[in-house]
Order: structure tokens, then sequence, then C-alpha cells
């Protein structure tokens, strides 16, 4: 399933994550995935929240430099080569994976994964062909 991922560009220094955290916290905005790059000066902060749209005004109302992105959500198995099983399915097609990281457990079966791929849709297609059962990470409660 496709889904809107929120990039967060902070310095990198004590307290920085600690604060967007709050902003989001005061909002009720629910963290469901999170992952930081960092490099000497500044982060990068990728967020998957509950409300996306609200998490982005907020954050722009603290002045954070903000943007959005649109990344896939799958839920594979819990299990030794689940997510590879994915991976093999989108590297047939051709299709380039630029960075991924987990979300939250939703239960002891399941995982789920962010991928940034260079073809989305097409990623979508492959992942999710009509001959699969359930629908593409159970729809719209993907966010929680």
């Amino acid at each position: 399933m496709i889904i809107k991922q929120i990039a967060v560009f902070l310095e990198n220094r004590p307290g920085k994550l600690a604060e967007v955290l709050g902003v989001l916290s005061k909002q009720d905005i629910n963290l469901r995935a999170m992952s930081v790059a960092d490099t000497a000066d500044f982060g990068i902060l990728r967020l998957v929240v509950n409300d996306p749209d609200k998490a982005v005004q907020v954050l722009r109302d603290a002045s954070f430099a903000v943007k959005t992105t649109s990344v896939l959500g799958i839920k594979v198995s819990d299990k030794p080569g689940g997510l590879l099983d994915e991976l093999k399915k989108l590297n047939a097609a051709g299709i380039n994976i630029e960075y991924v990281y987990a979300f939250a457990a939703s239960s002891v079966h399941d995982a789920r994964v962010v991928l940034k791929v260079d073809d989305l849709e097409k990623a979508e297609q492959v992942l999710y062909s009509p001959d699969r059962v359930g629908d593409p990470a159970d729809g719209p409660n993907f966010y929680w």
C-alpha cells in the first residue's frame, strides 16, 4: 500500500529529536515507524504516523523543515526469509530499493516494512498482484 512518509530535517544536536516528538505528542499524533539517518551536522528523521497531514502542519507551525514522500508499506511473514521473498519479487521486476525500515509490530505472525523504491506504482503492482489473498497491508487501517 502506498503511504505518506514525513521527513524532518534536524540539526545534529542534543534534544532536537525529543523536540520533534514532543510537538507530535502534544497533538496526539502517534508514531508508527521511525528512522534517523545522520551526518556530523544534520539528520533526516523519517516518520510514518497515524495522521500525516496533521503532523506536517504542526511540525511546520513549529518551524521544522518538513517534506512528504510516498513510500510503500508492506506486510511480510514474520519468519526467516519473509522480507527476502518480497524483495526477490521487486528485484525480478527491476525495481531498485533506495532504503527500508521496519514498522511497529502488529502481530506475532506478520511484520510491517517501509520501502522507498524507484518505481512506486510498479512495486505495488508486483507485490499486490490480483492473485494475492487479502487487501494490501490491511488497507485503510495500515496507519492504525
